[in-house]
């Protein structure tokens, strides 16, 4: 287990929904990797990143697919390739990451509550 944080630092980790509008190899990147633009709706709009998701997703199967990531980290070169948010997700039981995202209809751009 971690450290324990408190409130306020969990409140500082802006994690929204979006859903998947492109998704493209990435085949530059040293492990494999699947580069995607998610929208975040209204303020935030689409936002790019890239995922070591190549296990159990192809770039097709993830158009439409909603996720969850963290949008208020600072953009980071990935290679040749600017990520923008971090998309979140747990590793399976061989440890290939699986992707979070909310159950049920919520807006694009929600943050977790």
């Amino acid at each position: 287990m971690s450290d324990p944080i408190t409130i306020d630092d969990f409140l500082a980790v802006d994690i929204r929904a979006g859903t998947v509008t492109d998704a493209q190899p990435f085949p530059e990147a040293r492990r494999p990797a699947i580069k995607l633009w998610v929208n975040f709706g209204g303020e935030l709009g689409v936002k790019k990143t890239s995922a070591q998701i190549t296990d159990h997703y192809t770039p097709d199967a993830l158009i439409g697919r909603r996720v969850m990531a963290v949008v208020n980290f600072p953009p980071r070169q990935i290679g040749p390739f600017m990520s923008e948010v971090l998309v979140l997700g747990f590793p399976d039981a061989d440890g290939a990451i699986v992707l979070a995202a909310p159950i049920g209809d919520v807006p694009d751009g929600s943050r977790l509550a």
